[in-house]
């Protein structure tokens, strides 16, 4: 197995001593105080050092690690660990153990401290990796989410899902470094199974500083009680380890809110849209589908010059064109095969034949989509289309960047502009009605409450389903100015 390989298989990234010390100093002066450690993913055993450094009075610390080399290496570090007596290694498959066993012969209070591997069972899958819990569809998933993707789900996911297992009827501390979406969705599952969490807390971590990782990171602390009734598990956002300073992530009308403080100012706001928001056009064949004008001349994603009736072509926008605001539209287009999904393609035949022909030319690498939402469609099929696609006003916002970035975009070329489908919109027959709901949906009030529901480190923050929640009839904001982009 190559070194590459093994880090992606095995989620092998890992912790510093200095950030392992950082951490175990921050749990100690929360008032952590365990009689037994466990490091379940010990690697080359940070956390096991760092531990043994900071919590004198745990009697016991276990660390169990998959790479036997890692542990060899570990076992030849401990003689310069003080008290490694209290220390016991073993090489162990974390889905393999039999934890129940194990955490049945550990008494007192426990901690499980660790950096559990950063890889997704999709990864893992494109690499032929085997480091998978068995099949289980533990998060439920079914029908058009499964088939988009939204049954992946990241290892160390499912490893601390059993982990709060491990606390049923005990006190104890939960306390792993991993991806911040990861910690939001554990948190979730122990709200579902009503775990016994007496508080939780996640502290962002300077992923790059200590990783040189582009995700965003942090250490979850969850405080387990032997029994305790919480209706609602909130929990605390703190900027780093060492700030004590944080705000407050809770629920409120059945809704999980990033900050319950402003979300609290704004709820008078909060609703059903007037109009749903749509998500732009996606075909999954930008080569094929989109192109570009140049000295009048059209060229496809895959730079072929090629020649087709207007009929079914629409100027396109981007999501980073609509989220950097920029002002002049880049002579982009794409083909709408279709007015609403399911809709017969056969027309183009009469109505644009060189159009037909390009496709016809095209038809095995549209039929090879791998997605499955296209078995069983219409030839050259799309998806996110409907009679909104073709008004002529829209307000859009790009799901991709971190900035509630609203943009107003009229026609260009005498046509309704399209949008990819990292872009979401709501659409108008008219520029008055479209420049008023503008003027609303930007006014502070309004913001305020979008952006205490967006947790902004997720890979695409705005979602529909948050900016659903604004009524923006209910906004009393003066309509301001604002200027048009198009032609």
């Amino acid at each position: 197995m190559t070194a590459t390989k093994q880090r992606i298989e095995f989620g092998d990234w890992q912790t510093p001593l200095d950030l392992a010390q950082q951490v175990c100093e921050r749990l100690a002066r929360m008032g952590v105080d365990p009689d037994v450690i466990v490091e379940p993913t010990c690697g080359l055993g940070a956390f096991v050092v760092a531990a043994a450094g900071t919590f004198s009075n745990a009697k016991h610390i276990h660390g169990f690690e998959i790479n036997p080399a890692y542990v060899d290496h570990l076992s030849g570090q401990l003689q310069h660990v003080p008290h490694h007596e209290r220390i016991t290694l073993a090489v162990d498959d974390f889905f393999a153990k039999d934890w129940k066993a194990v955490l049945h012969k550990l008494t007192g209070e426990l901690l499980v401290i660790g950096n559990p591997p950063w890889v997704t069972s999709a990864g893992l899958g494109a690499i032929g990796g085997h480091n998978l819990p068995g099949k289980s569809n533990f998060q439920s998933h079914s029908g058009f989410d499964a088939m988009t993707g939204k049954a992946n789900f990241d290892i160390s996911e499912h490893m601390m899902m059993e982990m709060l297992r491990w606390f049923r009827g005990r006190k104890g501390t939960l306390a792993m470094l991993c991806k911040t979406a990861v910690a939001r969705k554990v948190l979730a599952h122990a709200q579902r199974q009503r775990a016994q969490v007496a508080e939780a807390s996640i502290m962002l971590v300077d992923t790059k500083k200590h990783f040189n990782a582009a995700v965003d990171s942090c250490l979850l602390v969850m405080r387990f009680a032997v029994s305790i009734d919480r209706p609602d598990l909130t929990y605390m956002v703190y900027p780093d380890l060492d700030t004590l300073e944080g705000y407050r992530v809770g629920h409120r009308a059945g809704l999980l809110v990033r900050n319950t403080e402003t979300f609290d100012r704004s709820t008078h706001f909060l609703g059903r849209s007037p109009q749903k928001w749509r998500s732009g056009i996606k075909h999954d064949a930008s080569a094929i589908m989109e192109f570009a004008r140049k000295d009048g001349q059209l060229f496809n994603g895959a730079g072929e010059a090629v020649d087709l009736e207007p009929d079914y072509l629409y100027p396109l926008m981007k999501g980073s064109d609509v989220a950097n605001g920029e002002r002049v539209w880049r002579e982009r287009f794409v083909l709408v095969t279709q007015r609403a999904i399911g809709e017969p393609t056969e027309a183009i035949r009469h109505q644009a034949p060189r159009t037909w022909a390009y496709l016809e030319s095209k038809r095995s690498e549209l039929d090879a989509r791998s997605s499955r939402i296209y078995q069983n469609a219409p030839l050259f099929a799309i998806f996110g289309v409907g009679d909104y696609s073709f008004r002529p006003w829209r307000i859009a916002i790009c799901g991709l960047y971190k900035s509630l970035r609203f943009r107003l975009v009229g026609p260009m070329d005498s046509k309704p502009v399209m949008f990819d489908d990292t872009v979401y919109f709501v659409a108008f027959d008219s520029e008055a009605e479209a420049r008023r709901v503008h003027a609303l949906i930007t006014s502070p009030a309004a913001t305020e409450l979008l952006d205490s529901l967006i947790f902004w480190d997720e890979k695409r923050p705005i979602k529909t389903s948050v900016l659903n929640l604004l009524d923006w009839s209910k906004s009393e904001r003066p309509m301001g100015l604002f200027a048009e982009v198009g032609r």
